[in-house]
């Protein structure tokens, strides 16, 4: 695990959430942006497991697309986030997290270069760079009180 962090400006991040009807929430960030999120019945909100994917891939999308997109900007960029959400002796989980980037950049030497690049981008977003992966794969705790 990693050692304890204080708090500073640059380092803290924060989420306010509000109930806004029957399982469903909105989550607002310091910058005033809003999504919602429910439960996963009728309305179209995301399910917190489809945040957490989107977050996933979100995250390594930024990465990837500043590093290749220094070389060329690609003609099309999508990526799809899965895994299987299971229950056993360790509780809810989602086991086989994957993240597949499905990018076409376009033909002549800036492509090339950034197609070039995309293992070695894969690579950094995975290992070092995506702030959400990165804290899955090293499982920092999560605590939670009441105010």
């Amino acid at each position: 695990m990693s050692q304890p962090v204080s708090s500073t400006p640059e380092t803290f991040r924060s989420v306010e959430l509000t109930k806004i009807g029957a399982n469903r929430f909105k989550a607002t960030n310091a910058r005033g942006g809003e999504t919602y999120f429910g439960s996963g019945g009728e309305d179209p909100d995301f399910t917190p497991v489809e945040m957490f994917l989107a977050a996933i891939a979100g995250c390594g999308a930024i990465d990837v697309d500043l590093i290749a997109g220094k070389r060329a900007t690609a003609d099309s960029f999508s990526l799809t986030a899965s895994g299987d959400k299971v229950r056993d002796d360790q509780g809810n989980h989602l086991v086989n997290l994957r993240v597949t980037f499905d990018v076409v950049f376009p033909e002549g030497e800036e492509g090339d270069a950034a197609r070039a690049v995309m293992p070695r981008a894969l690579e950094q977003t995975r290992d070092r760079l995506c702030t959400v992966t990165r804290t899955v794969a090293i499982g920092e705790p999560v605590e939670f009180d009441q105010a």
